[in-house]
């Protein structure tokens, strides 16, 4: 492969590993926080227990993912210096303020709400989840923006060899920020749907064959995720098609992205299916409960909305050379002339710890899934006996 291929190899596996974990992310911290409203609300211990239970994944995926957009950036800044120097003042904005809201702003009230548990006044505690929930959605907005700049360039002005902003309105308001954000939302919620119903799914099998279960606490959880997923399939679908509009005719002579828009398809009617038949189901809780091949089939579509955001954003990303900003900066004029043996090097090196990290969020979100809620650290009170007294001096 050319230095620019590995460029653009590597820049797709950090990028789209990258994203699998926000979308996890955004999905859950939305549900937690909905699910906290309610049981701050009704007063239901089940639901504090799932707060914590499902807080406590959320964390895990958080925590990984922030490491994973760390590698991401260094890459980026590696590998890609012509784009900063053309296009620093209008592609840097949005990620300066996306910096700013991640690991300021959410950060911050993230640490406030997994140490604030009995500490905060419930109200408070409520408050920062929805915080970290409302900031986590603004930080992707200002992701997409930098990348709508990219797909349909708006708002700027070219100064000699450098692109300013002309108009900060056409800039975050562009038609290809906005749609792909209302596309990411849905999927999110795809994703944090049927990653609960699958792990409640697995959990509720389990006391089929007789083990001991907290059945109440995963027919609820079940019932969430699957709720969020009927919801969110049909305008994740809608709002994905909108964004034809902005994908220029050039993209579909990919034959990467024809083969990613099928795959996308097919992943979408998979979820489609599984959501018709949650539809029908939900309304009788017993019926739910009841089939062996419901509950099979909701677990084996945990990882499916995984894959269709994957084909989503290949069949997006993937057929738009040999523009880096359309029309206006080519690819090969923004990789850092670097040689073909240091550029190998860093594309192993880089793709081996992101596998790593995936490997690692994996086997932890099982690990903790696995254990059922009875075993959630997140909120839960120190032992009065293991507090050791403060010495006197």
């Amino acid at each position: 492969m050319s230095t620019l291929s590995l460029a653009r190899l590597l820049f797709a596996i950090t990028a789209g590993t990258h994203f699998l974990f926000v979308s996890l992310t955004l999905g859950l911290a939305a549900l937690v926080a909905i699910t906290q409203t309610r049981a701050v609300v009704t007063g239901d211990p089940v639901r504090l227990r799932m707060v914590r239970y499902w807080g406590q994944l959320y964390v895990i995926n958080y925590a990984v993912g922030i490491v994973t957009g760390l590698l991401m950036e260094f890459q980026f800044g590696l590998n890609w210096p012509g784009l900063t120097d053309h296009a620093q003042d209008v592609f840097g904005a949005p990620l300066a303020l996306e910096t700013l809201v991640a690991f300021f702003v959410e950060a911050t009230f993230l640490g406030l709400w997994i140490f604030g548990w009995d500490r905060l006044n419930r109200y408070a505690h409520l408050a920062v989840i929805w915080v970290v929930t409302l900031t986590a959605y603004v930080s992707a907005y200002f992701i997409l923006v930098a990348n709508g700049f990219l797909r349909r360039p708006v708002g700027f002005l070219r100064v000699g060899d450098e692109l300013r902003v002309h108009s900060a309105a056409d800039l975050f308001t562009n038609s290809a920020a906005l749609l792909p954000l209302a596309h990411v939302t849905a999927g999110a919620f795809l994703v944090a749907g049927f990653f609960m119903a699958g792990v409640s799914a697995w959990h509720l099998r389990r006391a089929r064959l007789g083990e001991p279960v907290d059945l109440e606490f995963f027919r609820r959880s079940l019932r969430i995720g699957l709720v969020s997923a009927v919801v969110a399939v049909v305008p994740s679908a809608v709002f994905g098609g909108l964004q034809f509009s902005i994908i220029p005719d050039d993209d579909g002579k990919s034959v990467l992205s024809g083969i990613a828009s099928e795959l996308m398809m097919a992943a979408w009617l998979w979820m489609f299916c599984v959501a018709v038949a949650a539809l029908v189901k939900l309304p009788f809780t017993g019926w739910l409960l009841r089939g062996r091949a419901f509950l099979r089939t909701v677990m084996m579509t945990l990882p499916v909305p995984y894959a269709a955001m994957m084909f989503g954003w290949l069949y997006r990303e993937g057929g738009r050379q040999p523009w880096l900003i359309q029309g206006v900066l080519r690819t090969e004029d923004a990789v850092r002339p670097m040689g073909h043996g240091a550029m190998l090097a860093t594309t192993v090196g880089v793709s081996a710890l992101f596998v790593v990290l995936a490997v690692v969020n994996i086997v932890l979100l099982r690990r903790f899934a696995r254990r059922g809620p009875d075993a959630a650290a997140l909120g839960r009170p120190a032992p009065a006996e293991s507090l050791e007294p403060v010495p006197s001096f």
